[in-house]
């Protein structure tokens, strides 16, 4: 039999036949909201957004515009919460927290960004302790005035203090890290009845985080006749503001040096305490 070319009204017939099957296919199929097995890979380039209603993107992740790779946080009215790079193609990849001031934007907690082992802020007080002898009479010979150990938790210590003598006299300040000897920083003279104000800016040297660091301030009177105090103004540690205060690194073992081959190596990592991971006792 010969075929009989269908009239445009056989065509839109099938055409909607065919249309109806396949909405009552696609209605049949669960929707395609979840991933119940398997991973999601973002690669070779952009991001995954989850925005409010109103636009305000609250969840970032991928490569951005400028060409690093993070992951961002965001509250409810768009600003940033947690972010992790500073999408400014470097290779640092700070991990930041910011505050919900609109007005004043500053991050709170973040890592630092001039040496990679080191918390940056907040910055922490430095425990400096007076000792009997942080006000003496008449002697001669070296007393500790004040003393400090603490875990290294920021990069840079910042020390300020003053001292006085009414026959001259003499002051000093040392710095031991962990497995070195102390690390005289200054020694310096008094005059007679003078103030004389100090302030040291001392980069943790040979400290990995969480090792316990130690300062010494000691003083001596030039006279027997002579009294001596030095009183202790503000002590704490910061984040590093230029990269010449990044701390040297200290000497570790090829284990320990070792870069971790993955991310997941990262969270699969043993604590090396049951109380925290990664901290020390300062006592070891």
């Amino acid at each position: 039999m010969a075929a009989v070319p269908q009239d445009i009204l056989d065509r839109i017939r099938s055409l909607e036949r065919q249309v109806r099957e396949l909405t009552g296919r696609s209605q049949m199929r669960p929707a395609l909201d979840k991933v119940l097995h398997g991973d999601i890979v973002i690669g070779e380039g952009g991001q995954l957004f989850a925005e409010t209603p109103g636009g305000q993107r609250t969840f970032i992740v991928g490569q951005t515009p400028q060409g690093d790779w993070g992951v961002g946080i965001g509250r409810e009215d768009g600003t940033a919460a947690l972010t992790v790079g500073d999408d400014d193609a470097t290779d640092r990849q700070m991990i930041r927290m910011w505050n919900r001031d609109r007005d004043y934007r500053e991050v709170i907690v973040m890592d630092d960004y001039y040496c990679d082992r080191f918390l940056g802020r907040p910055w922490l007080p430095l425990p400096m302790y007076p000792t009997a002898n942080s006000a003496m009479e008449g002697t001669t010979s070296w007393q500790f005035a004040w003393v400090g150990r603490m875990p290294a938790q920021n990069a840079v210590a910042v020390l300020e203090f003053s001292s006085i003598a009414s026959a001259g006299g003499q002051v000093r300040i040392t710095y031991v890290a962990p497995g070195s000897d102390a690390r005289l920083l200054e020694t310096w003279t008094l005059p007679a009845n003078t103030w004389v104000n100090k302030t040291f800016t001392v980069p943790l040297d040979d400290a990995e985080w969480g090792d316990a660091v130690l300062f010494q301030i000691e003083h001596r009177n030039s006279a027997s006749t002579g009294a001596i105090e030095t009183r202790m103004f503000n002590a704490y540690t910061r984040n590093t503001f230029t990269p010449s205060e990044a701390p040297d690194i200290p000497a570790r073992t090829a284990a320990a040096a070792a870069a971790p081959a993955a991310f997941e190596a990262d969270l699969a990592a043993t604590p090396e305490s049951p109380v925290e991971p990664g901290l020390r006792r300062v006592d070891e």
